[in-house]
Formats: structure tokens, sequence, C-alpha cells
């Protein structure tokens, strides 16, 4: 998601302050299209750029196990404030859970039926086979760390997302206590997507590198998997915005679904614009509160927490990547790794950063469970990247709309509704 503190402060040299006031993805963008130029011109001699891409992959790798342990700890610990709510909160975070679950399964039939992966050169990168060899038992008791440290050191991630989330519990649980506790992960997650900004600032030299060798190699055929790609994410988001938020209204709530669509069409706007869900929060107030009719408790807890967890659009993502990315490599995946990647996904959506392209980041944290090393996850990223930017605005909509869903829904269970504004005319 796009983040306004994302650019660094500004440099005194007036070429440097030029090149930071020009927006990220622009960069990235134009990097791109030098990489294809200098690909198709230099032909075999641009794979001399590749250490330039590789570079930037051994950063994203660097960033990879604290990102997702501060992250995803800090984000449970934070949800403390919510206890307040009682049985409403419990009930609210289970209805985004399940929202963003069934988002991965819409991603991973979608990216089943299309198969965007298949036929997609890594840039010469060599099928992986998953391992082989783990009981169903074993790999559910692999999700409980004996060393925690070991996990994090050999990056573990299905170990470090339990112990993150055991840890961000017991902060919780500890009460009043634990504040120092919950200051530090705060402090320590605020550091760790700092320094995620500083990496992406070194994408466009990566792109550039990665792109040019690829091109050069591979020639122009390396993008049509690319539009595959897009075309898979276009109809899961759609599919998860109309039809299963659609009958989450109707069915769940019980309430006609004309006048939530057209309610909230500014909030989808704003969203796919922006590709932000914390810019379209005020938006989605303004909307519920005019257009749903929603009242004020739930607007002023429902609708903060789902922009930090309402994340049903990076779900999808998610788990459409682990299928591009397994078809890409020529794995085969086995009743349980569809398991594991819904699993897991659903965890890493629920705690993704509101920071660029930070699904991309955590993916390590889904392919990992299906035996893909990190090296190989880093190509898939380098590969993505330079077209996230649009990919990114798509996937912003069901992150709105699963916000508003979960909100109206709420609302209706606890009375919290206007029934007559809900089926008024949308407000001008």
């Amino acid at each position: 998601m796009s983040d306004p503190s994302e650019r660094p402060p500004s440099p005194s040299s007036p070429l440097a302050r030029y090149w930071f006031e020009i927006k990220l993805w622009k960069r990235i963008l134009v990097a791109l299209a030098l990489g294809v130029v200098v690909g198709l011109a230099w032909g075999e001699g641009a794979t001399k750029l590749h250490w330039m891409g590789e570079l930037f992959i051994r950063l994203i790798r660097m960033m990879v196990v604290p990102l997702v342990f501060v992250t995803i700890a800090s984000g449970v610990a934070a949800l403390g404030d919510i206890k307040r709510l009682g049985s409403l909160g419990l009930r609210t975070i289970g209805l985004f859970a399940a929202l963003s679950a069934t988002a991965v399964c819409v991603g991973l039939a979608v990216g089943s039926v299309i198969q965007p992966g298949v036929g997609a050169n890594m840039a010469g990168a060599a099928p992986q086979v998953i391992n082989a060899g783990k009981t169903v038992s074993q790999q559910l008791l692999g999700i409980v760390p004996i060393n925690p440290v070991e996990a994090l050191a050999k990056g573990d991630m299905l170990a470090i997302i339990f112990f993150s989330v055991m840890i961000g519990v017991g902060v919780v649980a500890a009460g009043k206590s634990a504040e120092p506790v919950t200051a530090v992960l705060k402090g320590a997650s605020d550091v760790t997507l700092r320094v995620v900004r500083m990496v992406m600032e070194v994408a466009p030299f990566g792109v550039f590198g990665l792109i040019a060798s690829a091109v050069g190699s591979n020639g122009l055929a390396v993008f049509v998997n690319v539009g595959l790609l897009a075309l898979a994410v276009v109809i899961a988001s759609a599919f998860q915005t109309l039809v299963v938020h659609g009958l989450l209204i109707r069915l769940v709530a019980g309430l006609p679904i004309k006048p939530f669509f057209t309610g909230i069409a500014d909030a989808m706007l704003v969203g796919f614009s922006t590709s932000s869900s914390s810019a379209t929060l005020p938006v989605a107030v303004s909307v519920a509160e005019n257009n749903l009719g929603l009242k004020g408790p739930i607007i002023s807890t429902v609708l903060p927490l789902g922009a930090s967890i309402g994340r049903d659009g990076t779900a999808l993502y998610v788990g459409l990547l682990a299928l591009f990315t397994a078809q890409a490599f020529g794995m085969h995946l086995a009743p349980v790794d569809y398991l594991l990647i819904l699993l897991t996904a659903t965890l890493v959506a629920l705690g993704t950063a509101p920071v660029p392209s930070a699904s991309l980041f955590m993916l390590a944290a889904v392919l990992s469970v299906i035996g893909v090393p990190d090296s190989q996850t880093a190509i898939i990223v380098g590969f993505i990247l330079p077209f996230d930017r649009v990919l990114d605005m798509i996937r912003t909509v069901p992150n709105a709309t699963t916000n508003l869903a979960t909100a109206t829904t709420v609302a209706r269970w606890e009375n919290e509704i206007d029934l007559t504004v809900y089926n008024s005319p949308p407000r001008e």
C-alpha cells in the first residue's frame, strides 16, 4: 500500500532532491522501460547487469524475517485495545479473518483456472521440487518451534508466525505491565518499516538490472505471464468484491445489495486511485455514516480496525502469487500444501504492513511452507515488482469493500444501523 511517509528526508543535492521528489512507482516504471531497451539492444551482454538485481534481491531477503516477526507481533499486541469491545471485537476480528481466508481460496481458484505461471521464464531460474518426506502431522507439529531463536535464524516462517502471534497474545494478556513491551514492539516495527522503505529506494536499480538481464536472455516473451497474472488479479478482485462481499451483505446481514455498492462507490474509487487503505478510511467513515446509516460505535471501532487488518485484496494476491510461483518453477502441490498456503496467507494478510509492495515482502512467509527457498522467492519479487503498482490499485478495492461490508454486517448484528438511510439514494 502507498504510504505518505515513504519518502526519505530531502537531501541537500539538487539532483538527489529531484530524484526523490519523483514517486517511487514512477521511477520503477522508468527503470523498467530502460531495462527493456538495454536488454533488446545489448542482447546476451545485458546479463552483465544482473548483479544490480542480485543486490536488490539480497536486500529483500535480509528484511523478510524481521519484517514478518515484528509486524505480526506488534500488530497482535496493538489489538489489546479491542478487548474492551468484548464479544463484538472477537466477532469482528473473526469475520475479517474468515473473509481473508475466503479471499485466499478465491486467489488459488482463479490461479488454478488461468494458470498465469505456466511457462514463465524466471530469468533462467531452475525449477525447484517441493521438499518431500514430511507427513501432515510433522508439518503441523513444525508450526510450534522448539527453539524460536533457531526458527528465526533458519527463516522457518510458519514457526516464526506462530511465535510472533504468541508474543502478541502474551502482551495483550499481561495488560498494563506489558506496556513497555508493546512500546518496544511498536518501535521495532517502525524501525523495520523504515528500513524497508530504504530498501525500496534501491528498487529502480534492481529492476533495471533484472529486466535488462531477463530481456537480453529471453526477449519480450517475459511479459506474457505478467499479463495473465494481471488478468487473474482483476478476476479474483472482482469476484471477492461483487460475489463474496455481496453475498455477505445479502445472506448474512440480510440487506439488499444494490444500496450497499452504490453507497460505497466513492470509497472504492479512492481506494483504487490511491492504492491505500489508510487514505480510504476517511472516505469510508463518511459513506458509512451518510450512505449506509451505520452508527457511531461501529464507525469508531470496526472501520479503523478494518483499515489495519481488512486485507482481502492482499490475501487473494498472496494466494495467487503462491500458485504462480509453483507453476513457474514446475512444482506439484499436494492438498496439504494448499492448506498450508491458506493458513499462512490468511495470517500474513492480516498482519501485512501499510508500506508499498509489502505483500511482496511477506510472500516469503507463504512460499517457504511449500519448499520455495528465499532465493527463488526474491526472483519472483523482482519479476513482479515493476508491475506491482497497477496490481496494487486493483487489489486495494476489495480491501476497501471488505472493511465496509464487515462494518455493515456487524452493525446489522448489533442493531446499530439506520435502515432508512441505508435504503435511501446516496448523498451527493
